[in-house]
């Protein structure tokens, strides 16, 4: 997963993700034979490095897309759009084999895919007191199993329930090896329309970019800061890699040697995109900034409260500053890099950078108008991952003028999620009341 910049810009209409059979096949008409590509197509494409990182024992990352629909979904119609689109694209019909001719890297090879046996739909009975809990139980139940490496790596899981914010939601589960998030964010969402413009794709907010004058605009000094940035970025990386840990707090998984390996729960929560660029606008800074504060402070109300707990004055748990001095707290960012140093070690290395961190946070950019998923109106969008070693990840997805935040925990260490939810959305209250009393805005 990926975090991008700001959200208020020109629209940018998706674009199709691009591997070198699909690039093969636009060069057929400049003397490739088709004999020679289908050649290519059964001998398979090696996995990328970062696609083969995503298997190693101590980084198996699966990614958990849940959306939620305002009708029930038509499961007969899903499949039948399934086969034109999705199933189109490689990854999704091919297997994740060894290469024994490769000194066993793996490699992707083509097979006819069977819809029933990547479309689940479980029996539910409508009679459930507590639907919402139950989404969240089936959701979270996925993250204890993978995906059998017999067929493509990706499920979706359709439950046609009622629940408070929709009235059915589908879930993927596809391994983190067939893409990264903004890629397979693409990917669903090509699978998608405007309810508006049942043709049209949806479109999402790009940067604006100008031409400024180098001198004029302080280009060269913001070069400077770049470079000195990234050199203190690289060091902190190595030290992090070395001996730099974050301060031991309730939110630490005690630096877990085995993985991410442990159930996780999902839980998401949506706030008003709107509350979040009148701060934007209020303190002139970016959405990225925006939700990178509440997130403090939403943890900082968290944590002061869990420090609380252990303290004889519990009328005082949330009035009083609990919290320890010099408390560090850092993030990882999820990126696609082309590691050098070999499979092994580098996923040794990001494993120990993500065990030494707390948190994994992401943020994300979505449709700026109400689409369908093959007709079906979508509600919100709020996906996730499991199988990293730290015990919270933090994404944040934005969809029309809403913003959905998801939390994936480890319950060993966050055994209250929907508490730290609460404390999130009252973060980013106090934070906008707080704008508006200065006369920021």
């Amino acid at each position: 997963m990926e975090p991008v910049g700001d959200l208020d810009s020109k629209q940018q209409a998706l674009k199709p993700i691009q591997t070198k059979r699909s690039a093969a096949r636009e060069v057929e008409g400049d003397g490739k034979k088709p004999e020679d590509i289908k050649e290519e197509e059964e001998e398979g494409e090696a996995l990328s490095p970062v696609g083969r990182i995503f298997h190693e024992t101590c980084f198996n990352v699966y990614v958990i897309a849940i959306a939620g629909f305002k009708i029930r979904i038509n499961v007969d119609v899903v499949k039948a759009n399934l086969e034109h689109s999705l199933l189109k694209h490689p990854r999704f019909s091919s297997l994740q084999v060894k290469d024994v001719k490769k000194d066993g890297g793996m490699k992707w090879v083509p097979t006819k895919v069977d819809l029933d046996k990547h479309i689940i739909i479980p029996s539910l009975h409508h009679t459930i007191s507590s639907p919402d809990k139950m989404v969240e139980d089936y959701i979270s139940n996925l993250s204890k199993t993978y995906i059998d490496y017999s067929k493509p790596l990706w499920e979706l899981h359709i439950l046609n329930i009622k629940t408070s914010d929709a009235e059915s939601v589908a879930v993927f589960r596809i391994h983190h090896s067939l893409g990264d998030g903004m890629s397979l964010m693409s990917l669903v969402l090509a699978c998608s329309r405007q309810i508006s413009n049942p043709k049209a794709l949806p479109t999402l907010p790009a940067k604006k970019t100008s031409n400024p004058d180098p001198v004029k605009s302080g280009r060269i000094w913001w070069t400077i800061r770049l470079v000195w940035n990234t050199i203190i970025d690289v060091l902190m990386f190595l030290a992090t890699t070395l001996f730099l840990k974050d301060t031991m707090t309730p939110l630490s998984n005690g630096w877990k040697k085995g993985g991410g390996h442990v159930p996780r729960r999902f839980v998401y929560r949506t706030v008003s995109l709107d509350d979040i660029k009148q701060i934007k606008n209020g303190m002139k800074t970016t959405i990225n900034d925006v939700v990178m504060g509440v997130s403090l402070a939403g943890l900082s109300r968290y944590l002061n409260r869990r420090y609380g707990e252990t303290k004889e004055d519990k009328g005082a748990i949330e009035k009083k500053n609990n919290l320890p001095k010099n408390i560090r707290l850092r993030a990882t960012l999820m990126m696609n890099i082309r590691p050098s140093p070999g499979l092994h070690v580098a996923a040794f290395l990001y494993h120990r950078v993500m065990n030494h961190t707390t948190i994994c946070f992401s943020n994300v950019v979505g449709p700026m108008e109400e689409i369908g998923f093959y007709g079906h109106p979508m509600a919100f969008l709020a996906p996730s991952i499991y199988g990293q070693a730290q015990g919270l990840m933090i994404h944040f997805q934005s969809y029309i003028n809403k913003m959905t935040f998801v939390l994936s925990v480890d319950e060993e260490i966050i055994p209250d999620p929907n508490q730290l939810c609460d404390d999130l959305e009252e973060s980013l209250k106090f934070i906008k009341d707080a704008v508006i009393a200065r006369g920021l805005v």
